[in-house]
């Protein structure tokens, strides 16, 4: 039920919103094929160039903000399925090999993202090299692994029966945290908004950890094809370390709580 009190969206936003929707939804799918891919990760960066222009991406620190800012818009839209549908997608598997399952898709996904960018970049090197592009490829990139391993946590959590509580900007703050800080959702700590709940140490974790991501995408921008393929190698391999220390953790909360 709305709430009289709270301002309608405008259609434009609405539109908006489902249009990020759509575009996150197929960045973190492991079935898209890449050329839609690419086509999506373009429209990312159209949506939030939109929303926050380019120019703060020329320069390094306000980059990161521009970042973060942009994870924390989409972190809402990122599709997360419960337990009971995960099982169904992957032939009734549960337990470690459910998650097994998950971060092997995920790292793929984003080894996909990284040849993605890494395709485009290299089209732009071929013809004609574009200033312009290079930063908004890289932070358009960087936001697009950190939503595909954000879903993942989200869904290790399902996996071993600690599903994210709360709705809307909390369960984001709480992914955003548990992404920055590589542990499990405290159930305890959700709640708030994004300001609120990032306090000063969160937020410089989070800054930190997406300044080393931005820093290794920058191997997109290689020439011609060997940007694609270091960045895809480079996110596989960051993205089966995040499942793997996600997965030992929700493990022992998951016996403890069992014994």
């Amino acid at each position: 039920m709305a709430n009289p009190d709270q301002p309608a969206e405008s259609p434009a936003t609405a539109e908006h919103d489902q249009e990020l929707s759509t575009a996150i939804a197929a960045l973190t799918e492991d079935d898209v094929e890449l050329s839609d891919r690419r086509k999506m990760l373009g429209r990312l960066v159209r949506l939030q160039i939109r929303d926050r222009g380019v120019r703060d991406l020329f320069k390094p620190k306000k980059a990161v903000q521009w970042i973060a800012d942009t994870v924390a818009d989409v972190t809402p839209h990122i599709p997360v399925r419960d337990l009971e549908t995960l099982r169904h997608h992957h032939d009734g598997l549960d337990g470690d090999a459910l998650a097994e399952r998950l971060i092997r898709n995920a790292s793929r996904v984003t080894a996909a993202i990284g040849a993605a960018g890494g395709g485009v970049a290299a089209v732009e090197w071929a013809v004609t090299p574009s200033l312009l592009s290079a930063p908004v490829l890289l932070a358009a990139e960087t936001v697009a692994v950190v939503a595909v391993e954000i879903k993942l946590i989200a869904e290790l959590h399902e996996v071993y029966h600690k599903p994210v509580p709360g709705s809307g900007m909390q369960r984001a703050v709480a992914l955003i945290q548990a992404w920055s800080s590589r542990k499990g959702i405290n159930p305890l700590r959700v709640g708030g908004g994004l300001a609120a709940a990032l306090g000063t140490a969160a937020r410089k974790e989070l800054r930190d950890r997406l300044l080393k991501r931005f820093g290794r995408n920058l191997t997109t921008l290689g020439p011609f094809l060997t940007g694609a393929a270091v960045a895809g190698f480079l996110n596989r391999r960051s993205t089966l370390s995040l499942g793997e220390e996600m997965v030992k953790e929700l493990r022992t909360a998951h016996r403890v709580i069992e014994g």
